[in-house]
């Protein structure tokens, strides 16, 4: 499987999630990471709440991601009033949320580990829980 259809195969999983939710939709945004423009591969919202979720699915115990790129999702956020959501899912384990200022920053790129994200990063029924706000 290439690396891109591994890619749109993960951000179809997601939408699912939400579609399923009965009160969330969620779509892919065509062309994210390829025109000039900031936009995240996901919006997903409901009556009360936007996100914009950038999505990694990943092997080994690291995950790492262009500055550009979540300072983008962030200035997205921003504009659109979203909230900014990392969508990460290391191989054999359910998909985790986390938020950019969560992440480490090193010299070149944000990361999270496959620790960090089970103990900082949310489920999605914890991602979607009303108190969440």
């Amino acid at each position: 499987m290439s690396h891109k259809s591994k890619g749109i195969n993960a951000e179809r999983e997601i939408i699912h999630l939400f579609w399923k939710t009965e009160e969330w939709t969620a779509c892919r945004v065509a062309g994210s990471g390829s025109i000039k423009y900031p936009s995240p591969d996901i919006i997903a919202g409901n009556q009360t709440r936007k996100l914009a979720i950038e999505c990694k699915a990943c092997s080994g115990e690291y995950q790492y991601l262009e500055k550009r790129a979540v300072q983008e999702l962030e200035e997205y956020a921003r504009k659109f009033n979203a909230e900014p959501w990392i969508a990460i899912k290391f191989d054999r384990t359910e998909w985790r949320f986390i938020q950019p200022k969560n992440l480490k920053i090193t010299e070149k790129n944000y990361m999270t580990t496959r620790k960090n994200l089970e103990t900082t990063g949310k489920r999605f029924d914890d991602l979607l829980s009303k108190e969440h706000k």
